[in-house]
């Protein structure tokens, strides 16, 4: 069982940022791989970046690449999302997930955080 707790979501106007964390606790955490997700009201979820634990790479989503990026510190089980030059389409409940399924991608979530929100105002 992996436990999964976000935090740093807000209001931010457009162009802004925000560094959102997800701390990860249980059993064989080091062994999951870490995500972000995103779901807007009425849209379905959608996956948003990766981060292998091991070898550090990195997956983005085409619309956020050169804005956000994921980052991990392995010792204190913790995965960070840096999204810079906000826009008001960024605007929703984003998701950590964590995963043993190998490859990586397409990412499946076997552990969800409860979601931190995420506003940007035009």
């Amino acid at each position: 069982q992996v436990q999964l707790v976000e935090s740093g979501g807000g209001l931010v106007q457009a162009g802004g940022s925000l560094r959102l964390s997800c701390a990860a606790s249980g059993r064989a955490v080091s062994t999951y791989n870490m995500g972000w997700f995103r779901q807007a009201p009425g849209k379905e979820r959608e996956f948003v970046a990766a981060i292998s634990w091991t070898g550090g790479t990195r997956y983005y989503r085409d619309s956020v690449k050169g804005r956000f990026t994921i980052s991990g510190d392995i010792a204190k089980f913790t995965v960070f999302l840096q999204m810079n030059s906000l826009k008001p389409e960024d605007t929703a409940v984003y998701l950590c997930a964590a995963t043993r399924t190998r490859p990586i991608m397409p990412f499946r979530g076997d552990y969800w955080g409860q979601g931190t929100q995420v506003t940007v105002s035009s």
